[in-house]
């Protein structure tokens, strides 16, 4: 692994300082599950010489509820997430979400900040020793195109000329709920919190430090629904979320979003309008599903996304 400086920040400022002071070769760590993975393998061709740790600054791992709705702490571990009580009565889908990244272990250690802020899993992109020099790191091309697409690529086109999908569980949930991404320097609105070609509209010196979701209508529910090659620890080959009020009856709110298809998570209006008026059954959640993928650029080898995508619609309005 390349040497680095490693730097405990105790606050907010102190961290967003150390960014500042160290612009262009410096990088926050919480859990560290994506980060180290990058050191060790050298997949970058410009690997921080600092790494400012957040996991020393206090009060930043909470889940609160007031009459707002939910608020939860940046450092928050996505295994207390998926335990919570109060997020799997109220905001099931995020406790969903939560419960299905990666393994028991990386739930205890991953927060939920850093999943929602984690690169893109796209093995070209990930190679060891920065073996290809893709698009996204400064190359000429996007190597996915021309090459092996099946799993991690996009099936709604690219942005900024990488293929990559966005890999987070929780951040389908969270632009299903409407959150609200609280940072060092802003709250910006879930679905505008995600950059298909740089993951985030994080500044280099700009830390998420709470995550913000307002209190569901009454009646709703909600649910998430992921497919992957390895059930138990695998990233998402296509995701949904949904959120959808009331829960029987005529519905007269829904949010759909799909995970992993896309360079962010993509909320589609087209299927929550094909829920809107109807009650939850297998023929609004078939109308659901066949809007939610339409307009799709497909790949050569991804096109079984489609099918697999609409299951996915289907089986989290369904639920």
């Amino acid at each position: 692994m390349k040497q680095f400086k490693h730097i405990n920040a105790t606050s907010v400022a102190e961290a967003t300082s150390a960014l500042q002071d160290n612009a262009g070769v410096a990088k926050v760590i919480a859990g560290g599950t994506d980060l180290l993975g990058e050191m060790i393998y050298w997949s970058r061709p410009n690997l921080p010489e600092y790494i400012v740790d957040l996991k020393t600054i206090p009060d930043m791992e909470y889940i609160n509820e007031d009459s707002s709705g939910l608020k939860i702490g940046a450092l928050t571990k996505l295994h207390d997430i998926a335990a919570s009580s109060v997020v799997q009565t109220k905001y099931a889908a995020l406790a969903q979400a939560a419960s299905k990244v990666a393994s028991w272990q990386i739930r205890h250690m991953g927060t939920i900040g850093g999943n929602i802020c984690q690169e893109v899993r796209c093995w070209y992109f990930r190679s060891s020793s920065n073996k290809f020099y893709c698009f996204r790191k400064g190359g000429l091309l996007c190597q996915a195109l021309l090459g092996d697409h099946r799993y991690q690529h996009s099936i709604f086109g690219g942005a900024g000329g990488c293929v990559a999908v966005n890999p987070s569980d929780t951040a389908p949930a969270l632009v299903a709920f409407d959150a609200t991404i609280k940072t060092s320097k802003k709250s910006i609105n879930a679905e505008a919190f995600f950059d298909g070609f740089t993951n985030t509209v994080l500044d280099d010196d700009e830390i998420v430090t709470e995550i913000q979701i307002p209190t569901p209508p009454a009646g709703s529910k909600s649910a998430f629904a992921k497919a992957s090659i390895r059930r138990a620890i695998d990233f998402a080959l296509a995701s949904a979320a949904v959120v959808i009020a009331p829960a029987t009856g005529s519905i007269t709110s829904a949010r759909v979003v799909l995970g992993s298809v896309a360079p962010t998570p993509r909320l589609v209006t087209g299927a929550g309008d094909a829920l809107i008026g109807n009650s939850v059954s297998e023929a609004t959640a078939t109308a659901a599903a066949d809007a939610a993928l339409a307009g799709n650029t497909l790949l050569i080898y991804n096109k079984y996304k489609v099918a697999m995508a609409k299951g996915l619609v289907k089986k989290a309005i369904l639920s």
